[in-house]
């Protein structure tokens, strides 16, 4: 018996959509509304359907492929199959990066609502900063790495255990959000604060700073929850329905508790706070203190519940979704075989599993409180889209007699879009850390480099002609990034407007190179082959 074939089909499509629900309604709902005001004032309101509207496209194309190819890990091997080893090692290795660090940002959201806690020894687990930039104490470090070892356990022993436990949870991570919005909206509304602007004064709508929140506030790492219904499609008895409603219904349910409580919180404060403007409120436990300042001492208690509930369920999602990554990354055959193990009883990819843990910790230590952590994972999140795009329309050229189950109408039109509306994410992320990230993303190829030398570099010519779009893609919208706006802290080179047009012609022309860099790899061939196979099987 194979791996794939080991990992168990246990998940309908309701338990599907809420690993989504329950991925996308974590720490963002606790902490994105708070962020995104601060950086844009009542235009984040704009912010959440922007960033609805942008992961939309990016799902149309993540549906496809999600119920063509409904492995475990999937996101991980579409690039794989489209373009070769080194397309897929680069795509792979960046959702990887992006979904693992949501496993401790998890865990420091629920520590970060404990330090406003009644008690003194509560208040000593986080250490203020202007910004958001705020840090855990050594104390809330060490619960936070507890929590990130009970993420650990939960999905220790089986799948099917963990998507019951999570459906439990993120039905009440619904209820939570939607009683906190319509609470504080029916006990203290400022119709006036929606006329405050970030630094004070009249509010003036900033797109800039509307822009930059989508991508850094929180927003981009609060949807990107869709992905796991992708990443967990190999456990689907239905993948072709599944997949599609667990995308498109976690996001659309999403939508709505966001915008309600980004209202809520934008008309529950007070205007005695509001003189220096929204940029200089400093929260740990934003809903929670608001809650306590109206005297809704009940919702308080509720929402300090929830600030473990609801991070602990995305927690457990994504400790899932990342070992199945691993466990795909290693059938691509660019990381070690230890890790592509699954439990012969339990069906569940312990190596990974362990591994991740450990990373999970590094991230910990490394980045120690929300605000810091959501900004990384956002920019590493809108990394991930830029592939798919380019994969779904190549293999409609290259394996057209594959099995779709969905075959999504208008894609030649809806995949560009996705790539240029992602790649101008990236740039609304603000310099530098585009450019920080694009590092992160060079660093593990003498990795891929060291396994192509032990399969004696074997068509690794082909495999790199492949991937020059995406390389010198990375380059440059590092450079444009670097060269841009003062709006989005470039060097100003390029005047705003004119910043963003180069950027979307820019990306456009990549996308092209890239489709026509696609070609019928051996691994598309292989899934064929298997796909033939099981039809004479059958008849």
């Amino acid at each position: 018996m194979s791996n794939e074939s080991a990992i168990r089909r246990d998940v309908g499509a309701i338990a599907l959509m809420f690993t989504g629900l329950g991925s996308i309604i974590g720490s963002g709902w606790l902490f994105g509304a708070w962020r995104a005001a601060q950086l844009a004032g009542p235009g984040a309101v704009y912010a959440w359907i922007i960033g609805a509207v942008v992961i939309l496209f990016v799902a149309f194309t993540y549906a496809e492929l999600g119920a063509m190819f409904p492995e475990s890990g999937g996101a991980a091997r579409y690039g794989h199959y489209s373009h070769g080893t080194l397309v897929g090692f680069v795509a792979g290795w960046a959702a990887w990066i992006a979904i693992v660090s949501v496993i401790p940002v998890e865990a420091e959201a629920s520590v970060q609502y404990m330090s406003s806690w009644p008690w003194d020894w509560a208040h000593s687990l986080y250490v203020h900063a202007a910004n958001g930039q705020g840090e855990l104490s050594h104390a809330g470090l060490w619960i936070a790495a507890a929590l990130v070892v009970i993420y650990f356990l939960v999905n220790f022993w089986s799948v099917k255990v963990f998507a019951n436990t999570n459906s439990a949870i993120t039905f009440f991570k619904l209820i939570v959000p939607a009683a906190t919005a319509v609470a504080l909206m029916c006990s203290s509304f400022h119709a006036e604060n929606f006329h405050i602007g970030v630094h004070g004064g009249p509010h003036v709508g900033n797109l800039a700073a509307i822009l930059t929140a989508v991508a850094t506030s929180g927003i981009v790492f609060s949807y990107n929850g869709f992905q796991n219904p992708v990443n967990l499609a190999g456990e689907a008895r239905n993948p072709g329905r599944s997949v599609p409603f667990a995308i498109f219904g976690s996001i659309a349910l999403s939508t709505v508790v966001y915008l309600m409580l980004q209202v809520a919180f934008l008309g529950s404060v007070s205007p005695d706070h509001l003189g220096e403007g929204w940029a200089a409120l400093e929260y740990s436990s934003p809903f929670a203190q608001l809650a306590l300042a109206l005297n809704l001492n009940w919702l308080a208690l509720l929402l300090y519940a929830d600030a473990f509930v609801s991070p602990s369920g995305t927690g457990s999602t994504y400790t899932a979704a990342t070992a199945r990554m691993l466990y795909a990354m290693e059938r691509n055959g660019t990381v070690p075989k230890v890790l592509g193990g699954v439990h012969p009883k339990y069906g569940i990819p312990r190596p990974a599993m362990w591994f991740n843990l450990l990373v999970s910790f590094i991230f910990l230590f490394f980045f120690r409180g929300w605000g810091k952590l959501a900004a990384v994972i956002s920019v590493a999140t809108i990394i991930t889209y830029l592939v798919v795009p380019i994969s779904v329309i190549v293999l409609r050229r290259t394996a057209p007699h594959l099995h779709r189950p969905l075959r999504v109408p208008g894609l030649p039109v809806l995949a560009p879009m996705a790539f240029v509306l992602a790649t101008l994410m990236l740039f609304w992320a603000r310099w530098p850390h585009t450019g920080q990230i694009m590092l992160l993303l060079i660093l593990p190829l003498p990795m891929y480099l060291y396994y192509q030398a032990k399969g004696n570099w074997l068509d690794f010519g082909r495999q790199l002609r492949a991937s020059w779009w995406l390389l010198a893609y990375l380059i440059a919208i590092t450079v444009l990034s670097w060269a841009g706006s003062k709006e989005f802290e470039g060097h100003d080179y390029i005047g705003y407007g004119w910043d963003q047009l180069c950027v979307a012609v820019t990306s456009l022309a990549f996308y092209f190179w890239g489709v026509r860099s696609g070609w019928r790899t051996p691994a598309v061939v292989a899934v064929e082959n298997d796909a033939a196979e099981m039809a004479a099987v059958k008849s």
